[in-house]
Protein backbone atom coordinates (compact mmCIF):
# COMPACT_ATOMS: atom_id res chain seq x y z
CA UNK A 1 0.00 0.00 0.00
CA UNK A 2 0.88 3.32 -1.21
CA UNK A 3 2.21 5.98 1.27
CA UNK A 4 0.09 9.23 1.36
CA UNK A 5 1.04 11.22 4.25
CA UNK A 6 4.35 11.51 5.40
CA UNK A 7 4.56 12.68 9.35
CA UNK A 8 7.16 13.59 11.63
CA UNK A 9 7.70 13.38 15.65
CA UNK A 10 7.24 16.48 17.76
CA UNK A 11 11.24 16.28 18.35
CA UNK A 12 11.90 16.86 14.53
CA UNK A 13 10.65 20.67 14.84
CA UNK A 14 13.72 22.13 13.51
CA UNK A 15 15.55 23.79 16.37
CA UNK A 16 16.81 26.51 14.40
CA UNK A 17 15.11 28.84 11.42
CA UNK A 18 17.10 29.52 8.24
CA UNK A 19 18.55 32.50 7.55
CA UNK A 20 19.06 32.49 3.33
CA UNK A 21 20.41 36.09 3.49
CA UNK A 22 23.98 34.35 5.05
CA UNK A 23 23.99 32.27 1.90
CA UNK A 24 23.39 34.84 -0.60
CA UNK A 25 26.29 35.87 -3.15
CA UNK A 26 24.28 38.81 -4.20
CA UNK A 27 23.43 40.12 -0.50
CA UNK A 28 19.94 41.99 -0.84
CA UNK A 29 20.41 45.87 -0.93
CA UNK A 30 20.08 47.83 2.34
CA UNK A 31 16.73 49.50 3.34
CA UNK A 32 16.87 53.07 3.59
CA UNK A 33 15.90 55.31 5.56
CA UNK A 34 13.54 57.69 3.30
CA UNK A 35 14.82 61.24 4.26
CA UNK A 36 18.51 60.96 4.15
CA UNK A 37 18.91 57.86 1.91
CA UNK A 38 21.36 56.52 4.10
CA UNK A 39 20.97 52.43 5.13
CA UNK A 40 19.06 51.76 8.55
CA UNK A 41 20.98 49.62 10.72
CA UNK A 42 18.80 47.37 13.46
CA UNK A 43 18.57 49.90 16.26
CA UNK A 44 17.33 52.26 13.89
CA UNK A 45 13.97 49.83 13.77
CA UNK A 46 14.03 49.45 17.83
CA UNK A 47 11.25 51.91 17.99
CA UNK A 48 8.88 50.38 15.81
CA UNK A 49 9.93 46.29 16.34
CA UNK A 50 10.92 44.61 18.92
CA UNK A 51 15.07 44.90 19.26
CA UNK A 52 15.48 40.99 18.78
CA UNK A 53 13.37 40.85 15.32
CA UNK A 54 15.07 44.09 14.21
CA UNK A 55 18.72 42.38 14.91
CA UNK A 56 17.11 39.45 12.24
CA UNK A 57 16.24 41.62 9.83
CA UNK A 58 19.44 42.64 9.37
CA UNK A 59 21.58 39.64 10.18
CA UNK A 60 22.78 38.84 7.20
CA UNK A 61 25.86 37.06 8.47
CA UNK A 62 24.40 33.79 10.67
CA UNK A 63 22.78 30.96 8.47
CA UNK A 64 20.90 29.52 11.49
CA UNK A 65 19.20 31.70 13.94
CA UNK A 66 17.71 29.18 17.22
CA UNK A 67 14.00 28.78 17.96
CA UNK A 68 13.39 29.69 21.43
CA UNK A 69 12.66 26.78 23.49
CA UNK A 70 8.93 28.72 24.23
CA UNK A 71 8.17 29.03 20.91
CA UNK A 72 9.02 25.48 19.85
CA UNK A 73 6.43 24.19 22.84
CA UNK A 74 3.77 26.83 21.11
CA UNK A 75 4.44 25.08 17.67
CA UNK A 76 3.60 21.77 19.10
CA UNK A 77 0.14 22.77 19.05
CA UNK A 78 0.01 21.76 15.05
CA UNK A 79 3.45 21.41 14.18
CA UNK A 80 5.22 19.00 12.22
CA UNK A 81 2.18 19.63 9.43
CA UNK A 82 2.00 16.67 7.00
CA UNK A 83 3.72 16.45 3.76
CA UNK A 84 1.27 14.48 1.56
CA UNK A 85 1.11 12.57 -1.67
CA UNK A 86 -1.75 14.40 -4.20
CA UNK A 87 -2.60 11.00 -6.02
CA UNK A 88 -5.74 11.78 -6.38
CA UNK A 89 -4.41 15.00 -7.98
CA UNK A 90 -1.69 13.15 -10.03
CA UNK A 91 -4.82 10.38 -11.71
CA UNK A 92 -7.29 13.32 -12.77
CA UNK A 93 -4.62 15.15 -14.70
CA UNK A 94 -3.00 11.73 -15.95
CA UNK A 95 0.59 13.09 -15.93
CA UNK A 96 3.53 11.02 -15.14
CA UNK A 97 4.81 13.81 -12.36
CA UNK A 98 4.89 13.06 -8.37
CA UNK A 99 3.23 15.84 -6.86
CA UNK A 100 3.38 16.45 -3.10
CA UNK A 101 1.69 19.09 -0.86
CA UNK A 102 3.17 21.04 2.61
CA UNK A 103 -0.30 20.74 4.36
CA UNK A 104 -0.17 24.18 6.41
CA UNK A 105 -3.66 24.53 6.79
CA UNK A 106 -3.54 22.48 9.72
CA UNK A 107 -2.47 25.15 12.04
CA UNK A 108 -5.36 26.59 14.66
CA UNK A 109 -6.09 29.40 12.71
CA UNK A 110 -6.14 27.32 9.37
CA UNK A 111 -3.02 28.86 7.59
CA UNK A 112 1.11 28.76 7.89
CA UNK A 113 0.59 32.89 9.26
CA UNK A 114 1.41 31.05 13.13
CA UNK A 115 4.43 30.04 12.64
CA UNK A 116 5.77 33.72 13.10
CA UNK A 117 2.79 35.22 14.92
CA UNK A 118 4.08 32.98 17.54
CA UNK A 119 7.43 34.13 17.30
CA UNK A 120 6.92 37.68 16.75
CA UNK A 121 4.11 37.75 19.91
CA UNK A 122 7.10 36.08 22.12
CA UNK A 123 9.81 38.24 21.05
CA UNK A 124 7.78 41.41 22.01
CA UNK A 125 6.60 39.82 25.31
CA UNK A 126 9.99 39.05 26.40
CA UNK A 127 11.07 42.57 25.95
CA UNK A 128 8.26 43.82 28.23
CA UNK A 129 5.75 45.09 25.27
CA UNK A 130 2.32 45.16 25.99
CA UNK A 131 0.63 46.41 23.08
CA UNK A 132 1.12 45.60 19.67
CA UNK A 133 -0.76 46.41 16.10
CA UNK A 134 -1.14 45.21 12.52
CA UNK A 135 -2.37 44.74 8.93
CA UNK A 136 -3.90 41.78 7.13
CA UNK A 137 -5.45 41.33 4.20
CA UNK A 138 -7.73 38.30 4.13
CA UNK A 139 -7.45 37.62 8.14
CA UNK A 140 -5.12 34.70 7.92
CA UNK A 141 -2.33 36.89 9.71
CA UNK A 142 -4.53 38.89 11.68
CA UNK A 143 -6.11 35.63 12.83
CA UNK A 144 -2.70 34.04 13.58
CA UNK A 145 -1.49 37.70 15.37
CA UNK A 146 -4.83 37.31 17.38
CA UNK A 147 -4.52 33.70 18.73
CA UNK A 148 -0.35 34.41 19.39
CA UNK A 149 -1.33 37.59 21.21
CA UNK A 150 -3.82 36.14 23.29
CA UNK A 151 -1.47 33.34 24.33
CA UNK A 152 1.14 35.47 25.18
CA UNK A 153 -1.28 38.49 27.21
CA UNK A 154 -0.82 41.26 24.72
CA UNK A 155 -3.59 43.63 23.81
CA UNK A 156 -4.05 43.67 19.61
CA UNK A 157 -5.30 45.98 16.92
CA UNK A 158 -5.93 44.97 13.64
CA UNK A 159 -6.19 46.59 10.34
CA UNK A 160 -7.98 44.55 7.82
CA UNK A 161 -8.30 45.60 4.61
CA UNK A 162 -11.67 47.16 3.60
CA UNK A 163 -12.96 44.56 0.74
CA UNK A 164 -12.07 41.31 2.95
CA UNK A 165 -13.32 42.94 6.13
CA UNK A 166 -16.76 43.07 4.19
CA UNK A 167 -15.84 40.04 2.00
CA UNK A 168 -14.82 37.88 4.92
CA UNK A 169 -16.70 38.38 8.12
CA UNK A 170 -15.59 35.20 10.02
CA UNK A 171 -11.98 35.76 9.41
CA UNK A 172 -13.18 38.80 11.84
CA UNK A 173 -15.14 37.03 13.82
CA UNK A 174 -12.14 34.77 14.65
CA UNK A 175 -9.92 37.47 15.41
CA UNK A 176 -12.50 39.30 17.56
CA UNK A 177 -13.09 35.55 19.40
CA UNK A 178 -9.26 35.94 20.35
CA UNK A 179 -10.05 38.81 22.05
CA UNK A 180 -7.96 41.44 19.13
CA UNK A 181 -9.97 44.75 18.04
CA UNK A 182 -10.59 44.72 14.33
CA UNK A 183 -10.67 48.09 12.58
CA UNK A 184 -11.68 48.53 8.57
CA UNK A 185 -8.64 50.01 6.60
CA UNK A 186 -8.63 53.02 5.53
CA UNK A 187 -10.36 54.50 8.50
CA UNK A 188 -10.63 57.41 10.14
CA UNK A 189 -8.61 56.72 13.36
CA UNK A 190 -5.31 57.42 11.84
CA UNK A 191 -4.20 60.52 9.80
CA UNK A 192 -3.28 58.15 6.94
CA UNK A 193 -6.38 56.78 6.76
CA UNK A 194 -8.43 60.22 6.81
CA UNK A 195 -6.11 61.11 4.43
CA UNK A 196 -6.84 58.19 1.86
CA UNK A 197 -10.62 58.49 2.66
CA UNK A 198 -10.76 62.16 1.81
CA UNK A 199 -9.51 61.47 -0.94
CA UNK A 200 -11.09 58.54 -2.32
CA UNK A 201 -13.91 58.37 -0.29
CA UNK A 202 -14.74 54.83 -1.55
CA UNK A 203 -11.71 53.67 -1.64
CA UNK A 204 -12.04 49.63 -0.60
CA UNK A 205 -8.11 49.38 1.10
CA UNK A 206 -4.90 47.61 0.57
CA UNK A 207 -2.38 45.86 2.77
CA UNK A 208 -0.53 49.29 2.30
CA UNK A 209 -3.09 51.57 3.06
CA UNK A 210 -3.48 49.05 6.48
CA UNK A 211 -0.15 48.48 7.22
CA UNK A 212 0.26 52.72 7.52
CA UNK A 213 -2.60 52.91 9.89
CA UNK A 214 -0.80 49.96 11.79
CA UNK A 215 2.49 51.84 11.55
CA UNK A 216 1.19 55.15 12.81
CA UNK A 217 -1.14 53.80 15.44
CA UNK A 218 2.03 51.79 16.77
CA UNK A 219 4.26 55.04 16.99
CA UNK A 220 1.74 57.31 18.81
CA UNK A 221 0.97 54.25 21.65
CA UNK A 222 3.05 53.65 24.61
CA UNK A 223 4.73 50.37 25.00
CA UNK A 224 3.78 49.37 21.66
CA UNK A 225 5.23 47.61 19.22
CA UNK A 226 4.07 46.94 15.15
CA UNK A 227 4.45 43.07 13.35
CA UNK A 228 3.91 41.97 10.22
CA UNK A 229 2.47 38.89 8.88
CA UNK A 230 4.95 39.18 5.49
CA UNK A 231 7.80 41.08 3.08
CA UNK A 232 10.21 41.81 5.76
CA UNK A 233 13.47 39.42 6.29
CA UNK A 234 12.73 38.32 10.08
CA UNK A 235 8.85 37.22 8.34
CA UNK A 236 10.71 34.87 5.78
CA UNK A 237 12.94 33.67 8.42
CA UNK A 238 10.03 32.17 10.77
CA UNK A 239 8.91 30.75 7.90
CA UNK A 240 11.24 28.57 6.63
CA UNK A 241 10.36 26.04 9.47
CA UNK A 242 7.85 24.85 6.85
CA UNK A 243 10.80 23.94 3.95
CA UNK A 244 13.01 22.52 6.93
CA UNK A 245 10.25 19.72 7.56
CA UNK A 246 9.68 19.12 4.27
CA UNK A 247 13.00 18.40 3.35
CA UNK A 248 12.86 15.89 5.77
CA UNK A 249 9.84 14.57 4.85
CA UNK A 250 10.70 14.26 1.06
CA UNK A 251 13.67 12.54 2.73
CA UNK A 252 11.41 9.71 3.77
CA UNK A 253 9.36 9.56 0.35
CA UNK A 254 12.37 8.39 -1.38
CA UNK A 255 12.35 11.77 -3.72
CA UNK A 256 13.83 15.31 -3.79
CA UNK A 257 11.65 18.08 -5.58
CA UNK A 258 13.00 19.26 -9.14
CA UNK A 259 10.20 22.11 -8.97
CA UNK A 260 8.98 24.03 -5.68
CA UNK A 261 6.17 26.27 -5.85
CA UNK A 262 4.92 28.57 -3.63
CA UNK A 263 1.99 31.57 -4.10
CA UNK A 264 2.96 35.15 -3.50
CA UNK A 265 1.89 38.35 -2.00
CA UNK A 266 4.28 39.75 0.46
CA UNK A 267 6.66 36.09 -0.20
CA UNK A 268 5.74 34.58 3.66
CA UNK A 269 4.44 30.91 2.45
CA UNK A 270 6.36 31.35 -0.50
CA UNK A 271 9.77 31.95 1.20
CA UNK A 272 9.07 29.06 3.70
CA UNK A 273 8.75 26.26 1.49
CA UNK A 274 11.73 27.48 -0.87
CA UNK A 275 14.69 29.03 1.17
CA UNK A 276 15.77 25.89 2.66
CA UNK A 277 15.40 23.78 -0.89
CA UNK A 278 17.06 26.98 -2.45
CA UNK A 279 20.09 26.93 0.00
CA UNK A 280 21.27 23.77 -2.30
CA UNK A 281 21.27 25.52 -5.06
CA UNK A 282 23.09 28.29 -3.73
CA UNK A 283 25.40 25.89 -1.58
CA UNK A 284 26.00 22.64 -4.12
CA UNK A 285 24.34 24.05 -7.04
CA UNK A 286 21.60 21.58 -6.88
CA UNK A 287 19.46 21.94 -10.10
CA UNK A 288 15.87 22.36 -8.82
CA UNK A 289 13.43 25.13 -10.56
CA UNK A 290 11.43 27.55 -7.48
CA UNK A 291 8.17 29.01 -8.87
CA UNK A 292 6.80 31.76 -7.24
CA UNK A 293 2.83 31.70 -8.26
CA UNK A 294 0.93 35.99 -7.89
CA UNK A 295 -2.13 36.86 -8.97
CA UNK A 296 -2.42 38.19 -12.91
CA UNK A 297 -3.86 40.95 -11.12
CA UNK A 298 -1.41 42.16 -8.77
CA UNK A 299 1.75 40.70 -10.87
CA UNK A 300 5.06 42.69 -9.05
CA UNK A 301 7.19 40.12 -9.90
CA UNK A 302 6.55 39.55 -13.44
CA UNK A 303 5.08 42.93 -14.70
CA UNK A 304 6.70 45.16 -11.89
CA UNK A 305 10.02 47.20 -11.63
CA UNK A 306 12.94 46.49 -9.18
CA UNK A 307 14.24 49.52 -7.56
CA UNK A 308 13.85 51.52 -3.97
CA UNK A 309 9.93 51.59 -2.74
CA UNK A 310 7.82 52.18 0.26
CA UNK A 311 6.14 49.13 1.94
CA UNK A 312 3.13 51.15 2.54
CA UNK A 313 0.92 53.61 0.97
CA UNK A 314 1.32 56.46 3.12
CA UNK A 315 5.55 56.37 3.18
CA UNK A 316 5.90 55.90 7.02
CA UNK A 317 8.20 52.81 6.35
CA UNK A 318 11.84 52.43 5.46
CA UNK A 319 12.81 52.09 1.60
CA UNK A 320 12.74 49.00 0.95
CA UNK A 321 14.77 47.35 -2.44
CA UNK A 322 11.66 45.90 -4.05
CA UNK A 323 9.98 44.19 -7.19
CA UNK A 324 7.12 46.68 -6.69
CA UNK A 325 4.12 47.91 -8.85
CA UNK A 326 4.59 51.55 -7.05
CA UNK A 327 3.31 51.84 -3.51
CA UNK A 328 0.50 53.92 -4.47
CA UNK A 329 -1.12 50.70 -6.64
CA UNK A 330 -4.99 50.11 -6.30
CA UNK A 331 -5.23 46.47 -6.34
CA UNK A 332 -8.03 44.95 -7.73
CA UNK A 333 -10.74 43.83 -5.58
CA UNK A 334 -9.96 39.99 -6.37
CA UNK A 335 -10.50 37.24 -3.19
CA UNK A 336 -7.33 36.15 -3.10
CA UNK A 337 -6.79 39.40 -0.49
CA UNK A 338 -3.47 38.00 1.35
CA UNK A 339 -1.99 38.37 -2.35
CA UNK A 340 -3.03 42.13 -3.00
CA UNK A 341 -0.08 43.32 -2.25
CA UNK A 342 2.30 45.62 -4.17
CA UNK A 343 5.62 44.92 -3.58
CA UNK A 344 8.05 42.16 -3.02
CA UNK A 345 10.66 41.48 0.16
CA UNK A 346 14.01 42.47 -0.38
CA UNK A 347 15.81 38.89 -0.27
CA UNK A 348 13.16 37.23 -2.89
CA UNK A 349 13.59 40.45 -4.93
CA UNK A 350 17.26 39.66 -5.20
CA UNK A 351 16.69 36.24 -5.78
CA UNK A 352 14.19 37.06 -8.90
CA UNK A 353 16.76 39.07 -9.95
CA UNK A 354 19.55 37.09 -9.94
CA UNK A 355 17.73 34.11 -11.85
CA UNK A 356 17.66 31.73 -8.58
CA UNK A 357 13.90 31.62 -8.76
CA UNK A 358 11.02 32.14 -11.37
CA UNK A 359 7.31 33.83 -11.29
CA UNK A 360 4.12 33.65 -13.10
CA UNK A 361 1.06 35.57 -12.81
CA UNK A 362 -2.27 33.48 -12.33
CA UNK A 363 -6.00 34.58 -13.58
CA UNK A 364 -8.49 34.66 -11.00
CA UNK A 365 -10.76 32.45 -12.77
CA UNK A 366 -8.19 29.60 -13.40
CA UNK A 367 -7.07 29.42 -9.56
CA UNK A 368 -10.57 28.71 -8.95
CA UNK A 369 -10.63 25.46 -11.10
CA UNK A 370 -7.56 24.30 -9.71
CA UNK A 371 -8.88 24.78 -6.42
CA UNK A 372 -12.04 22.45 -7.90
CA UNK A 373 -10.44 20.54 -9.02
CA UNK A 374 -8.02 19.86 -6.10
CA UNK A 375 -10.72 19.59 -3.88
CA UNK A 376 -12.65 17.25 -5.37
CA UNK A 377 -9.64 14.65 -5.85
CA UNK A 378 -7.85 15.73 -2.64
CA UNK A 379 -10.75 16.67 -0.57
CA UNK A 380 -9.33 20.19 0.63
CA UNK A 381 -10.81 23.15 0.09
CA UNK A 382 -8.18 25.27 -0.46
CA UNK A 383 -7.94 28.85 0.47
CA UNK A 384 -7.80 31.32 -2.69
CA UNK A 385 -4.10 32.39 -2.02
CA UNK A 386 -3.04 28.83 -1.90
CA UNK A 387 -4.85 28.08 -5.27
CA UNK A 388 -2.41 29.66 -6.80
CA UNK A 389 0.32 27.26 -6.04
CA UNK A 390 -2.07 24.30 -7.06
CA UNK A 391 -2.68 25.93 -10.70
CA UNK A 392 1.08 26.57 -11.06
CA UNK A 393 1.20 22.94 -9.88
CA UNK A 394 -1.37 21.70 -12.10
CA UNK A 395 0.18 23.06 -15.05
CA UNK A 396 3.86 21.81 -14.29
CA UNK A 397 2.17 18.49 -14.44
CA UNK A 398 0.43 18.63 -17.51
CA UNK A 399 4.08 19.66 -18.98
CA UNK A 400 5.10 16.49 -17.89
CA UNK A 401 2.00 14.89 -19.22
CA UNK A 402 2.70 16.72 -22.90
CA UNK A 403 6.78 15.80 -22.33
CA UNK A 404 6.48 12.37 -21.31
CA UNK A 405 8.74 13.33 -18.04
CA UNK A 406 8.52 12.39 -14.60
CA UNK A 407 9.54 15.21 -12.93
CA UNK A 408 8.61 15.68 -8.67
CA UNK A 409 6.59 19.18 -7.78
CA UNK A 410 6.33 20.06 -3.98
CA UNK A 411 3.76 23.14 -3.58
CA UNK A 412 3.17 24.61 -0.07
CA UNK A 413 -1.00 24.66 0.62
CA UNK A 414 -1.04 27.35 2.98
CA UNK A 415 -4.51 27.71 4.16
CA UNK A 416 -7.68 25.98 4.15
CA UNK A 417 -10.71 27.57 2.37
CA UNK A 418 -13.77 27.03 4.82
CA UNK A 419 -13.71 31.14 5.48
CA UNK A 420 -13.36 31.46 2.15
CA UNK A 421 -17.07 30.16 1.42
CA UNK A 422 -18.24 33.35 0.32
CA UNK A 423 -15.72 33.33 -2.88
CA UNK A 424 -16.84 30.22 -4.24
CA UNK A 425 -20.22 30.86 -3.78
CA UNK A 426 -19.73 34.02 -6.30
CA UNK A 427 -17.70 31.52 -8.74
CA UNK A 428 -20.14 28.87 -8.75
CA UNK A 429 -22.43 31.22 -9.34
CA UNK A 430 -20.40 32.60 -12.41
CA UNK A 431 -19.94 35.87 -10.63
CA UNK A 432 -16.26 36.31 -10.41
CA UNK A 433 -13.84 37.78 -13.49
CA UNK A 434 -10.86 37.98 -13.71
CA UNK A 435 -8.98 41.40 -13.80
CA UNK A 436 -5.52 42.27 -16.09
CA UNK A 437 -3.70 45.48 -15.98
CA UNK A 438 -2.45 47.27 -19.11
CA UNK A 439 1.06 48.43 -19.56
CA UNK A 440 -0.04 51.65 -19.56
CA UNK A 441 -1.41 51.41 -15.86
CA UNK A 442 1.27 49.65 -14.47
CA UNK A 443 3.77 52.29 -16.36
CA UNK A 444 1.73 55.33 -14.93
CA UNK A 445 1.65 54.20 -11.51
CA UNK A 446 5.62 53.27 -11.58
CA UNK A 447 6.56 56.95 -13.06
CA UNK A 448 5.29 58.46 -9.77
CA UNK A 449 8.38 56.62 -7.88
CA UNK A 450 11.01 58.37 -9.82
CA UNK A 451 11.39 60.78 -7.17
CA UNK A 452 12.13 58.48 -4.37
CA UNK A 453 16.22 57.79 -5.09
Amino acid sequence: MSTKKFLLQEKDIPTAWYNIAADMKNKPLPILNPKTKEPLHAEDLYPLFAEELARQEMNQTDAWIEIPEEVRDMYKIWRPTPLVRAYGLEKALDTPAHIYFKNESVSPVGSHKLNSAIAQAYFCKKQGVTNITTETGAGQWGAALSFAAKAFGLELAVYMVKVSYHQKPYRRSIMQSYGAEVIASPSMSTRAGRDIITKHPNYQGSLGTAISEAVELAMQTPNCKYTLGSVLNHVMLHQTVIGLEAEKQMEMAGEYPDIVIGCFGGGSNFSGISFPFLRHKLNEGKDIRIIAAEPASCPKLTRGQFQYDFGDEAGYTPLIPMYTLGHNFAPANIHAGGLRYHGAGSIVSQLKKDNLMEAVDIKQLDTFNAALLFAKTEGIIPAPESSHAIAAAINEALVCKEEGTQKTILFNLSGHGLIDMAAYDQYLSGDLSNHELSDDEIGKNLNELEHLI
